[in-house]
């Protein structure tokens, strides 16, 4: 009863604030403002701008930095340099800066990569949610599948989310997301949820998929949340990475929301579509591309192929500066393209989004740097050691462009 109260108690100040910032601002249209009629119905629009951020990475021992074989600090898993180098997520100067950057993007977000109350990952939480909430930055989570079981532990999960970094730290800055309406609740994305039993290799070969769950499972589990959350919160926002509208929909999920950045714009009013007809919400992430680590192979059999350069399935020489300029236009223009898809989406009034008053940008990566999604600042190219560009790396001239470019696309939607 107690912890219910203190959920209440901190809606109804949430409420109450939300309200006198709404009251205090220009009406649309208002001092040469643009009418936004669907934008302008949120009282904190950067807190609708979420990075998805990923707390993993250490130094001692290496973790993460290792990846496709590599052996850090010569050779690491990553074809880009970050401006912080191979940087250890504990660090509390390591965190200031990302929240720094964070904030002057415009955005007021993060979405954690979370692999369970048992992970090293978890321990990080704490500590990064202060140094988040000193920077006026909300942290939510998104539940990774950290065991085959994942599925089974789902309720478990939020619920353990809920009262560790809600309820112990008295919602300083657990994200709660608004609703054109002004109701508010948390909102969690989940990853391999809607899967296929089975699945086909390159040889014909079928096999089990491990963490498979029967979309009873989930319908299950998802109850779950919404029945011991009913008296806390005016709603819980259940999202699925996956685009089988139907079976998310039987899995008790409120919408989508996709991680893979090769899901191209064109197909998204498609999906956008699907989910109305299902009353299903959805989110569009916006993405710099795709340029991932490649993993060694020594089985000539295997199925496996590396991932191709996205937009566009380029091969660029980043040794040439030509090329890279022709990357980083073609990265540039993704980030364009999909801020202005998902936001023309979210706020078109015949679909899901604007008529349920569901707004809410994720933004792939802060910081994937083995997908090379990444919006963090990569080393300037001039500063990278000779060295270290001989292993090929895909450093640009200006480190930060990619965060520059989407802070500014934010700045026009958040005040324009």
């Amino acid at each position: 009863m107690a912890t219910r109260a203190s959920r209440r108690a901190f809606l109804r100040t949430a409420g109450i604030a939300a309200a006198g910032i709404a009251a205090g601002a220009l009406p649309a249209g208002a001092a040469g403002q643009p009418r936004r009629p669907q934008l302008d119905r949120f009282s904190d629009l950067r807190r609708h701008f979420v990075f998805e951020y990923y707390p993993w990475y250490r130094t001692d021992p290496w973790e993460h930095w290792p990846e496709a074989g590599s052996h850090p600090p010569e050779t690491f898993g990553s074809k880009y340099l970050p401006a912080l180098g191979l940087y250890d997520s504990r660090s509390t100067a390591v965190m200031e800066r990302h929240a720094r950057w964070i904030a002057e993007s415009g955005a007021g977000a993060i979405d954690v990569s979370w692999w369970g109350p048992d992970s090293n990952v978890n321990e990080v939480i704490p500590t990064l949610m202060d140094v988040m909430a000193d920077h006026d930055i909300h942290v939510t989570f998104y539940v990774e599948p950290y065991a085959d079981d994942h599925a089974r532990n789902y309720a478990r999960d939020i619920l353990y989310l809920i009262r560790n970094y809600g309820d112990r730290r008295r919602w300083d800055c657990f994200l709660l997301n608004e609703r054109a309406d002004g109701t508010t609740g948390p909102v969690f994305k989940s990853f391999r949820t809607i899967l296929l039993a089975t699945g086909t290799d390159c040889h014909g070969v079928t096999s089990p998929v491990s963490d498979y769950a029967a979309d009873d499972v989930w319908r299950r589990q998802t109850d779950t949340v919404r029945e011991l959350l009913r008296g806390d919160f005016d709603r819980v926002t259940l999202l699925a990475d996956s685009s089988q509208v139907v079976r998310t929909q039987a899995g008790g999920f409120d919408g989508i929301a996709l991680f893979d950045n090769y899901v191209s714009t064109e197909i998204w009013p498609k999906h956008a579509q699907n989910c109305t007809a299902r009353d299903l919400v959805f989110s569009f992430q916006v993405n710099p591309g795709f340029d991932s680590i490649v993993w060694p192979q020594d089985d000539p059999d295997t199925c496996y192929k590396p991932p191709a350069f996205s937009p566009g399935g380029g091969v660029y020489d980043f040794a040439r500066a030509a090329d890279r300029s022709a990357a980083e236009a073609a990265s540039r223009g993704r980030i364009v393209e999909s801020f202005q898809t998902t936001l023309e989406l979210q706020t078109r009034p015949v679909l899901a989004n604007a008529r349920k008053g569901f707004f809410l940008v994720y933004m792939n990566s802060f910081n994937e740097w083995h997908e090379g999604h990444q919006f963090e600042p990569a080393r300037n190219r001039a500063d990278v050691a000779p060295a270290q560009l001989a292993l090929g790396l895909h450093n640009p001239e200006q480190g930060d462009y990619r965060l520059q470019t989407l802070g500014a696309l934010i700045h026009r939607a958040v005040d324009p």
